[in-house]
């Protein structure tokens, strides 16, 4: 296998990358198919080729290491275990560089995705990532606070994804007007804080945390929003 420090991961050959995507994905207890990874590989290059133009992530994607797989593949990966099989429906908050949704698009491809993204660029390269995948990605370039004034937009979705250090209770309870009563809140998270964040008010309910992956001690904590 290529030497990683100092190497950039699009020197690896796709057989290397693949060998790499597979072993963390086992260490996780979800080892992918061969074509899943192929997606995968697509998906992280294009973001590194891209990133080198505009900020996507301050992931070290050109150093290709564990950490950085781990975080942006791997946990998705994790995360897409827990979403319902009769889930139609989700929407992910501030996509950024496309990670936790792409991976978990790719991992769900039945599920029916929007990716809320308030910046054009990072918008754009949201859109040519479902075009180069083809896979169906719904794109909103809007800040979420906008797209809670579309009636058509609330309780409308059976998850909510979004990567957060810290979620206030006043932005928790805007957000879950996106769900659909019983619909799932999914918040990826570090290793520090509590397990249940801003002790979230009626209508959600923390339901449970689950490791994502012991190397970075991240968790995902799921919050349900009741009847």
């Amino acid at each position: 296998m290529a030497e990683v420090t100092g190497a950039r991961v699009l020197a690896m050959t796709s057989r290397e990358f693949a060998e790499r995507v597979t072993k963390l994905g086992r260490r996780a207890g979800v080892p992918p198919a061969p074509a899943l990874v192929a997606s995968l590989e697509v998906y992280y290059r294009l973001l590194e080729a891209w990133n080198a133009k505009i900020n996507l992530t301050a992931l070290d994607l050109a150093g290709g290491g564990d950490a950085t797989i781990d975080r942006l593949l791997i946990e998705p990966l994790v995360a897409a275990k827990y979403i319902p099989r009769e889930a139609q429906q989700l929407i992910d908050i501030g996509s950024g560089g496309g990670s936790p949704a792409i991976p978990m698009k790719l991992a769900r491809p039945e599920v029916a995705f929007t990716l809320v993204e308030a910046k054009t660029r990072k918008s754009a390269f949201l859109r040519e990532a479902g075009r180069r995948l083809e896979i169906d990605l719904r794109v909103e370039t809007s800040r979420y606070e906008a797209l809670l004034t579309r009636p058509d937009l609330h309780e409308t979705f059976d998850l909510v994804t979004m990567r957060a250090v810290r979620v206030e209770r006043p932005v928790l309870m805007n957000i879950q007007a996106f769900l659909k009563p019983g619909g799932l809140f999914l918040l990826f998270r570090g290793p520090s804080g509590p397990d249940m964040p801003s002790a979230p008010t009626p209508p959600l309910f923390w339901e449970s945390t689950h490791l994502l992956v012991d190397a970075l001690q991240s968790r995902l904590t799921i919050l349900r929003k009741m009847l």
